[in-house]
């Protein structure tokens, strides 16, 4: 695991210094000659562009709640993955577990392997088991894994990085106080800045949302909220949420 970490850090080093590089040498260019400027900018719309449509591709696919589809685009993530006997099926679970597939989830998670990899990964599991028992009723079991995975230290990344795991945390804590009709002041906006920061937990913050607006008497807002849900399968938790949703509301 220490290994791993280096690695990344090496190459987020390295991104860095090439751009400060192409930065430097764009610069350069430009105090030469103001005809470099359309070069630079091809050069950026280039390599920016795939990279930007790439990102909505995935955004689009993860909303779309299509598991099978979006565990196909990371299978080769999944094999080159670091430990791939814990983590790819804790990474399949991860999955099952943001759409509400509780079955297939817990079946994933008894096939990671466990040892050093799998006590790592305690912030992974915390994210996938409360997620779980909120699906399965056990509501104060989510709440007490929400908070503990709240305190956890945030990894060495980069500050963006950061902000944006501990808002996905203040999600899932929030998420659990929601489905346990204990919500706080501002959980409301934490869930909608969670959902819109990380796609793949999109519609669990969302139903999360839904009955935040529900318990205070918005229905109306509920019930647009839940319009654009796709047709969730009979496995899936949300299935269920979204019919009792929609009876209550009506």
């Amino acid at each position: 695991m220490v290994q791993s970490t280096l690695n990344r850090l090496f190459a987020r080093l390295l991104s860095l210094a090439s751009i400060a590089l192409f930065a430097l040498i764009s610069a350069r260019l430009v105090a030469q000659d103001k005809r470099y400027i359309a070069v630079v900018l091809l050069v950026l719309v280039g390599f920016g562009v795939p990279a930007l449509l790439s990102r909505r591709r995935m955004r689009r696919l993860l909303i779309s709640g299509d598991v099978p589809r979006i565990l196909g685009t990371w299978q080769g993530s999944l094999r080159r993955v670091t430990y791939p006997e814990t983590m790819a099926p804790l990474m399949t679970a991860t999955a099952y577990a943001a759409y509400g597939f509780i079955d297939a989830a817990r079946n994933a998670l008894s096939r990671a392997a466990r040892g050093p990899a799998w006590d790592a990964a305690v912030e992974q599991r915390l994210f996938v088991e409360a997620l779980l028992d909120v699906y399965e009723g056990e509501r104060m079991s989510a709440m007490n894994k929400a908070s503990e995975l709240e305190q956890l230290p945030l990894p060495p990344a980069g500050f963006w990085m950061r902000r944006k795991i501990a808002l996905l945390r203040r999600g899932i804590a929030a998420m659990t106080r929601a489905f346990a009709h204990e919500s706080r002041v501002g959980d409301e906006v934490v869930l909608s800045r969670a959902g819109k920061s990380s796609p793949l937990v999109h519609w669990a913050m969302r139903y999360a949302r839904a009955i935040f607006l529900v318990d205070n008497g918005r229905k109306d807002e509920a019930l647009e909220l839940l319009a654009s849900a796709p047709p969730w399968p009979a496995e899936s938790a949300f299935n269920a949420f979204h019919d009792e949703l929609v009876r209550q509301i009506g």
